[in-house]
């Protein structure tokens, strides 16, 4: 992950709470269509599962580098695939060897303040040959709206000076972004992606703490318990499928193609 939310980021439990953020970022693979021979670095790789997807379309002839500013994270994706090139790095200082042909990321940008997106988009161009693409998703504009409305109300009733942490742009504020480094955008598109959490009734309360250290910094693992089964109280009605017993979080994605002019 790329994280200035300040996350400490436990990645049995990423794997395990949160597959599904690889699953669906197999379809951010097949936009970005990584072809035999390419150089790509997948930015934010968290475990590394998309990076061996991209390692196996790229094959022998191509490389692929995963980048992450966790060093849990890179140390699960060395133990998971050896073979593999990962590096413990943030995004905004790293300098690559040469140039890609194109850059990748997955539900990583949202965790870099909003100030530094100009930044890392600078960079990113940085990194790739003219023609180059950056083909990535991120939280968009609405992410998650309902959980973390009700995680700050919450909390702010409790005496708690608490905002939302992520940078979940609109569509039109981050292809000026983009634009603005050098690239021309292809494609940008935002959509509701409601997504199923693991976990039963206790999925909500697993993706806040996998996700949600930076909200709950400042209480007491007690507090923080019972601020998470208020935030359930709040949203049940709204997010809670008896039915197929399982929270429905109200995910909103920002995909994007840019080529580097």
């Amino acid at each position: 992950m790329t994280d200035d939310a300040t996350n400490d980021w436990d990645p049995e439990s990423y794997d395990a709470d949160t597959g599904f953020v690889h699953e669906y970022g197999g379809s951010v693979v097949e936009l970005l269509d990584p072809q035999p021979g390419e150089r790509v670095l997948d930015l934010g790789c968290g475990t590394g599962h998309l990076t061996a997807d991209i390692a196996d379309r790229v094959g022998a002839s191509g490389s692929v580098v995963g980048v992450d500013a966790s060093a849990e994270m890179v140390d699960r994706a060395r133990e998971t695939y050896p073979d593999l090139r990962f590096e413990v790095a943030d995004v905004r200082e790293y300098s690559p060897d040469e140039p890609f042909d194109a850059v990748f990321s997955n539900a990583a940008l949202h965790w870099i303040p909003g100030a530094d997106q100009p930044a890392v988009a600078e960079q990113v161009a940085g990194m790739l040959d003219t023609g180059g693409r950056f083909v990535a998703e991120l939280g968009g504009s609405g992410n998650v709206s309902a959980i973390v409305d009700a995680t700050l109300a919450e909390l702010r009733t409790r005496g708690y000076d608490a905002a939302n942490p992520w940078y979940f742009p609109t569509v039109g504020e981050h292809a000026c972004v983009l634009e603005s480094a050098g690239f021309e955008v292809r494609l940008a598109r935002l959509f509701d992606r409601p997504t199923e959490l693991d976990g039963g009734d206790g999925g909500l309360a697993d993706w806040l703490d996998v996700f949600g250290d930076s909200l709950f910094a400042a209480l007491e693992s007690d507090e923080k318990e019972a601020v998470v089964s208020a935030v359930e109280d709040r949203i049940r009605r709204e997010l809670f499928d008896a039915e197929a017993d399982a929270w429905i979080a109200d995910y909103r994605r920002l995909r994007f193609v840019a080529v580097r002019e």
